[in-house]
Formats: structure tokens, C-alpha cells, sequence
């Protein structure tokens, strides 16, 4: 698709000067739009399954772009599709179900993308539409939260809960939760249930990491309590510092996985936007240079490619919600849009820092060290 023919409906589409132009990522935009099915769902690539956390990314990318329609349709394919206990299955394909385990990360990012949707585009009718499928899902969630404040991460196909929670998806759905008492504040439909959950889990995120299954070698682990905003200021950075080297190949973006020399566009995205919730605004710039590495012409990125060799993996693989994870980054950057600091905390409710019963005694000191 030539840039004459790209679309934006209204606002101003992000650009990085002297990295992305506005047209170049309006084509990133209109990349994920293409391989939107014409039902509002947005699969991995032409063909491919869908979840709904990438699927919500996907369309959060959209409305960025000024695309709103689309992005309008990808919500309510999800609002559809949501299951009377307010959760969803992990993988569709097509107009079927490929995978039925419910993870209750994939559950709360709605919240997330409704709250995002609403900032830029003020549409306070179509958030109220989404109302009621944000209020079942986020009551879904809390069902499994636990005493110290996590998150059980999934039930498996036959409903049974798993029996622990993950840093990462803690750590979206503490975002997530926050984004969900933002939508019902801006609805006078005030949860302070939601807000008291919040507060548990964030301390957990931030002050227990024992609470949650070891994944140490998962980049995302080592971002997503700063991208989250659950560890903010020096401690944020020096979580950051401390996982560098690890994580980061200089030039080239973030690994997936510490054991091996394999570079994601999407981890790299969102590493950037960790960076930019900290005001590191230089590293970020630069690590969104390096990820530009895998940019094609039209707009769209390599899911992730394999140093020294450069061969890409998984084998040619174009995937819908890495192209949205980049165009964030590249709001935040620039911070064009009504949204872009969303990530930063901005346009959310203060957050809550509530430590549990057990953070008493010679437990406090670690409660509350930042």
C-alpha cells in the first residue's frame, strides 16, 4: 500500500524525527488494519490465531493512528465474544476456539484499550458500551486473586486454576486494574473494591517477588514492574540497570529469552516504554532506533530475528501485536497522542500501596524499601 493511500481519520499520527516519519508509521497502522478480519478480529498474521491481550495492543495501535472504526470493531468482536463468568478463551481461530485456557492477564487488558481508546478519541458513549464487559472481566480476575495479593495466572480447559501467578501478568493486570478504575470513576460507577485490589497487587509486584513462579529469564519479567508502573522512580531505574546486560544487545534491541541471542521487536517496544515511564527518555530513543532494525518497507516488523546469523524466528513471522507494541512506543516518544503517557501513569488514579497482613514485624523493613 502506497502512503497516498493511507488513511487516518482524525488527530495526528506519532512520528520519531530522524527515526519514523508519521507516514511510516501510519503504515504500521494500516499493516495491522489489513490483516484485521472483517468480523473486528485481529490475529497474529494473515490467517493465524488471535488472543485477546495482543489483539487489544493491536487495537490500541489503531486509535492511535486515527483509526478509530477499526479499533471500535476490534472492541466489541471481544465484547462478543466474552463468556458469562466475564472471561475469555486464550487462542481463536477464525470464528472458532483454538485454545481454551483462560488467562486472566488476556482477561483484564480490555480495560487497558478501552481506557486508551477513550483518551484520545473522548468517546464517552463507547466507553459506557464497554462498561458492563469491563465489569465482568476485571470481577473475573479478582476472583483469583490471593492472599498475598498476586494473581493466579490461568485456569486450564477444564476450569481448574493453576497454582500460581506470573510477574509479568501480575504486572499488566495491576496496570489494568488501574485503567479500570479510571473507566469507572469517568462513568460516576465508582469500584473502591477494584481500587483496595490494586493496591494489594501492586505491593506484591513490587516488594515480593516470591509471590510468583520464578521466569527469571524472560525479559518481560525484568520490565513489566516498571512498565506497569509498579516500581516507579530509582528503584524502577535500578531494576532496569541490574538486568541491562542480560537483556539488552546493544544496537540490535531486547532478548525474549536470556539464553540466547534472539531479539524481539515487541520486548524491545516495550522495554521503551518502561524506559520512557522512568524519564529515560535518551535510552529509550536509542533502543527504539535499534529496533527499527526490524522494520520492513511496508510498515510491518519481523516478530523477532537471531544474532549473529540474522535469520528470522519464528521463520518469517509478521506479527500484528508487535507492530502495535511499536506504534506505542513511538506515541510515548513523541507524545503526540492524548494517550501517549499512559505507560508513564499519567491520566490514572493514584495508586495504592497496601501491604498485607503478613508485612508486619521483621517483614516490614522489606514491605517498604523501595
Amino acid at each position: 500500500m502506497t502512503t497516498e493511500h493511507l488513511r487516518s481519520d482524525e488527530g495526528t499520527v506519532p512520528e520519531v524525527p530522524g527515526v519514523l516519519t508519521c507516514s511510516d508509521v501510519l503504515s504500521t497502522a494500516h499493516a495491522i488494519a489489513n490483516v484485521q478480519r472483517s468480523d473486528g478480529m485481529i490475529p497474529w498474521f494473515e490467517g493465524g490465531h488471535c488472543d485477546p491481550w495482543n489483539h487489544v495492543e493491536a487495537a490500541m495501535a489503531l486509535t492511535v493512528c486515527g483509526l478509530s472504526a477499526e479499533a471500535k470493531a476490534a472492541y466489541r468482536w471481544l465484547a462478543d465474544r466474552q463468556l458469562p463468568d466475564g472471561s475469555w478463551f486464550n487462542y481463536y481461530q477464525g470464528a472458532g476456539v483454538k485454545d481454551q485456557r483462560l488467562d486472566t492477564n488476556v482477561c483484564a487488558y480490555l480495560a487497558a484499550g478501552a481506557w486508551h481508546h477513550h483518551l484520545i478519541t473522548g468517546d464517552v458513549e463507547f466507553l459506557g458500551e464497554l462498561w458492563p464487559t469491563i465489569q465482568r472481566s476485571i470481577d473475573f480476575i479478582l476472583r483469583w486473586q490471593q492472599p498475598d495479593g498476586s494473581v493466579l495466572w490461568s485456569l486450564d480447559p477444564s476450569g481448574r486454576p493453576e497454582g500460581y501467578a506470573l510477574l509479568t501478568g501480575s504486572s499488566s493486570i495491576y496496570h489494568s486494574m488501574r485503567c479500570a478504575v479510571a473507566v469507572a470513576e469517568c462513568l460516576a460507577k465508582d469500584r473502591p473494591d477494584w481500587e483496595l485490589a490494586a493496591g494489594r497487587l501492586g505491593h506484591a509486584v513490587a516488594h515480593h517477588p516470591t509471590a510468583f513462579a520464578p521466569k527469571v529469564e524472560f525479559a518481560m519479567d525484568w520490565y513489566y514492574p516498571v512498565l506497569s508502573g509498579a516500581l516507579e522512580g530509582e528503584a524502577g531505574r535500578r531494576r532496569l540497570a541490574e538486568g541491562w546486560t542480560t537483556f539488552v544487545m546493544e544496537g540490535l534491541g531486547v532478548r525474549c529469552v536470556s539464553s540466547g541471542d534472539w531479539v524481539t521487536a515487541a520486548e524491545t517496544a516495550e522495554c521503551v516504554l518502561a524506559l520512557d515511564a522512568l524519564g529515560m527518555s535518551g535510552h529509550a530513543r536509542d533502543l527504539f532506533v535499534a529496533g527499527q532494525n526490524l522494520r520492513l518497507p511496508d510498515g510491518s516488523y519481523w516478530t523477532g530475528m537471531v544474532y549473529p546469523e540474522e535469520v528470522t524466528f519464528p521463520d518469517n513471522e509478521r506479527t500484528t501485536y508487535t507492530f502495535g507494541a511499536m506504534v506505542l512506543a513511538a506515541d510515548a516518544l513523541s507524545n503526540t497522542s492524548p494517550a501517549a503517557g499512559l505507560f508513564r501513569g499519567e491520566c490514572l488514579p493514584e495508586a495504592l500501596d497496601l501491604a498485607e497482613p503478613h508485612c508486619t514485624g521483621p517483614a516490614v523493613k522489606d514491605c517498604t524499601a523501595s
